[in-house]
């Protein structure tokens, strides 16, 4: 029987249609990242992701109608809804704290020890053997993540953009890094929630349980944005912009692993270390010291033998 061309076809381009995808949602990402520093610094991180959340629920409420579904997640399916949305309301309250404090490439480099800290974590949940390699690469990505601060803090007499802010600087360090030990986890979770609802679930879910968690913290942020803010176009225009670019990032990360290996995807990741780098410089001037860039190619060395040792 002769093989249909157009499946052919459809059957040897959906990996490079994968790829860009990938690529495309991680510039989507990075560029919602910017987005998000703008507001985050106006606003406060509090309230720059509840409203963002109040946005997302709205566009997220409408891909979840759009596909057909209307039965609530029961079960375990609830349970990972409210453990992950918990786990991530976190872990973006930390980052966007962070990232509004340190120049966007540096906060990029130093999530990228989230991998490491992930095959940890599965010893400890999944109870699997730590090995040698995964000694080294998290001796690797925690230098990558000391020499990055060390040029943050100026200790090396030279660095990056923003070291005349001084010692202080070491708080953004912080909360980046406990954002990506919760990214860690939230990688685990990912992967068990994937197995049992769907994307659109998923992104509604998350806004929905991020916003409540954020409108608790409201009034300790300094409660509602005044009339201020509501009259703000700009930010306003900036919140919907990251609502929708973090939606359409979601939704093109989940088409492309669904057609592509993991480890041909995996890789595209460490592009956010260009799109932080370049976005970064066009909306906030910020530049790339040698400590950054050392920092980064030791933790991204680090992840690359957590990949090889797991590949399997």
């Amino acid at each position: 029987m002769a093989s249909n061309p157009s499946s052919l076809r459809s059957a040897n381009t959906a990996p490079l249609a994968a790829i860009v995808a990938c690529a495309a949602g991680m510039m989507f990402f990075g560029a919602m990242d910017t987005a998000m520093k703008a507001v985050t610094i106006d606003l406060g991180v509090v309230a720059a992701l509840f409203w963002r959340c109040m946005i997302g629920t709205v566009l997220a409420t409408s891909l979840f109608l759009a596909s057909g579904r209307r039965a609530l997640p029961r079960g375990d399916a609830l349970k990972l809804h409210l453990l992950r949305g918990t786990v991530v309301a976190g872990m973006a309250a930390l980052f966007f704290w962070g990232l509004a404090r340190t120049p966007m490439a540096e906060t990029v480099a130093i999530t990228f020890i989230a991998p490491i800290i992930a095959l940890f974590l599965a010893a400890i949940i999944l109870k699997e053997r730590i090995g040698r390699g995964a000694i080294m690469a998290s001796m690797l990505g925690l230098a990558g993540v000391g020499i990055i601060a060390a040029g943050r803090l100026g200790l090396f007499g030279v660095g990056s953009a923003g070291e005349a802010q001084g010692v202080a600087q070491w708080q953004g360090i912080a909360a980046i890094t406990g954002s990506a030990v919760l990214y860690a986890w939230n990688l685990i979770l990912q992967r068990q929630q994937a197995q049992v609802t769907s994307p659109q679930e998923i992104v509604l879910a998350q806004n929905l349980i991020i916003g409540f968690w954020m409108a608790l913290a409201m009034p300790f942020a300094g409660g509602m944005p005044g009339a201020s803010v509501m009259t703000a176009p700009v930010s306003w225009g900036l919140l919907a912009l990251s609502a929708a670019l973090s939606i359409v990032s979601l939704l093109l990360l989940s088409w492309a692993y669904a057609r592509a290996e993991a480890q041909a995807l995996v890789p595209l990741e460490y592009t956010m270390f260009i799109w932080g780098a370049l976005f970064g410089w066009l909306a906030f001037s910020e530049t790339i010291g040698w400590t950054t860039l050392a920092g980064a190619a030791l933790i991204v060395t680090g992840c690359w033998i957590v990949a090889r040792q797991s590949r399997a």
